[in-house]
């Protein structure tokens, strides 16, 4: 609940009634939900009961609530269109994550985007990608081309995956997979399947921002745990299970975003047990696991795909329009999953499944990555030494990746660094996109893949400049202000 505050313009009561409509448009109350009842609400919220009383009189005037004899007070309202922008907790868009995509994605090429997450179209493998094209175009049968594909996806790929995923140590069946276009949709069918609105969602902080966009849509109450070079701070992750008890926790395994971070075997053992004990549902995205130049213990590996769920795509490593990612769990929830995948968008795409299954079957997927690695590691350097020149320094080496998670200099917000750089064309990331708890303003995401040109680090120096002579001024008025005398 919001906390109200004397020095606010609305009153004590117009704040109470902001609090119900908040948590309505938020999809936390639905309609027919009985809200808090008025000494409840008062006590939480540090308030007399009359003026809890007049709110919700308010509120049922207004055909907001409905009061029901002997029972309480139930949400009346149907509830408006869903705008995920409304519900943004965020002040700043800079750290907000649907603005920071909108920025990434914006056509043109007179944008520099090192804050993106994907690699440049030039580190793809084109004459493979087209040589694939030229082969599933010839040789696919009439689904492939022009029908439906099955329920669960295209049984060649399915097989293909499941051998990717015995290398790391996952052991599954075909039938436990199941074809998605996109990692994203996997965990928007996963959100479905699993949460109900007002559920609990636990996520790294920081983590991928659009995991808190997404969750966001799902009307989940998200909290974040802290994120070390490790894995989770396990002592916050019990603690949080312990206090929210969580349906979900959503993480990375694999070079954790943004922090390229790596999972130890003794924190996931650990976190498993941790997990196990709460009846908590582990969703492993696996999506950056091909970057690694060592493979890391994997959740699914340890627990068997019982209370793990793997997720991943191919839109990072290969293409953004091959759209191609999948599920791997459980039979039963597969056949689930499967079902609620047909009414909510058919089956995945046949075509872009056989063009995907043919360059993991003849090699050039893997050779790809195999360059993509080797050309990463070198690129990680290069970027890391020339940040370093402005006083940008990674709090940690990742093991593999296109991710630097970087320190600004001392006194600089990422916010404001972001700000002053788009008015020159250059899209980053800040800290604060990535976190839950809002604690890394000092912090910023950098794709090294997009941090080659130039103008990138000359347009950083200006804009660090800049916020730090901003903070500088600011600081000479508060300094001003608590000298003058009777203040």
């Amino acid at each position: 609940m919001v906390n109200l505050t004397e020095q606010s313009d609305a009153s004590l009561v117009e704040q109470v009634m902001r609090a119900i409509q908040t948590k309505i448009d938020r999809r936390q109350y639905t309609p027919g939900t009985r809200i808090p009842s008025v000494r409840a609400m008062a006590e939480s919220m540090s308030v007399s009961k009359s003026t809890v009383v007049e709110a919700y009189s308010r509120l049922t005037a207004g055909g907001i609530v409905q009061a029901r004899l002997g029972s309480g007070f139930y949400v009346a309202a149907p509830l408006a269109p869903l705008d995920l922008a409304e519900l943004s907790p965020e002040t700043d868009p800079t750290i907000d994550p649907l603005w920071i995509m909108r920025q990434a994605l914006r056509p043109g090429d007179e944008h520099m985007r090192p804050g993106c997450g994907w690699l440049p179209e030039s580190w793809m493998p084109h004459e493979a990608m087209r040589k694939a094209l030229r082969a599933t175009a010839r040789d696919g049968d009439g689904m492939t081309l022009f029908e439906y594909g099955p329920a669960q996806g295209l049984e060649t790929l399915r097989g293909l995956i499941t051998r990717r995923l015995h290398d790391q140590g996952v052991e599954a069946a075909p039938e436990q997979v199941m074809l998605t276009d996109s990692c994203t949709q996997a965990i928007d069918l996963l959100c479905r399947f699993l949460l109900e609105p007002g559920d609990t969602v636990v996520v790294d902080d920081p983590c991928y921002f659009n995991f808190k966009a997404l969750l966001r849509a799902h009307r989940a109450n998200v909290v974040g745990v802290p994120y070390t070079p490790t894995g989770p701070d396990l002592t916050a992750f019990a603690a949080v299970l312990e206090a929210h008890r969580p349906r979900i926790y959503l993480t990375n395994s694999g070079l954790q975003n943004p922090t390229g971070a790596t999972l130890t075997a003794a924190v996931a053992h650990r976190l498993l047990k941790i997990s196990a004990s709460h009846d908590v549902v582990i969703v492993e995205d696996d999506i950056f696991g091909d970057f690694e130049e060592q493979p890391a213990p994997r959740l699914a590996a340890f627990d068997g795909l019982d209370r793990v769920i793997r997720v991943g795509s191919f839109s990072k490593t290969l293409s953004a329009s091959v759209r191609c990612g999948y599920i791997a769990s459980r039979p039963d929830w597969i056949r689930a999953l499967s079902d609620l995948r047909m009414v909510t968008g058919m089956a995945s795409s046949p075509f872009n499944a056989e063009l995907l299954a043919s360059m993991l079957m003849d090699g050039s997927y893997r050779r790809h990555m195999e360059r993509v690695r080797t050309r990463l590691a070198r690129q990680r350097q290069i970027v890391a030494t020339k940040l370093a020149d402005l006083g940008i320094e990674p709090v940690l080496e990742p093991a593999g990746g296109m991710f630097l998670w970087c320190r600004l200099p001392r006194g600089c917000d990422a916010a404001q660094v972001a700000r002053h750089a788009l008015t020159e064309n250059v899209v980053l990331a800040p800290g604060n996109a990535f976190s839950a708890g809002a604690d890394a303003t000092g912090l910023m995401r950098f794709n090294v893949t997009h941090t080659d040109d130039k103008r990138v680090y000359d347009v950083l120096k200006r804009a660090i400049a800049a916020t730090a002579k901003t903070s500088s001024s600011a600081r000479r008025k508060l300094t001003d202000v608590s000298r003058t005398p009777g203040s």
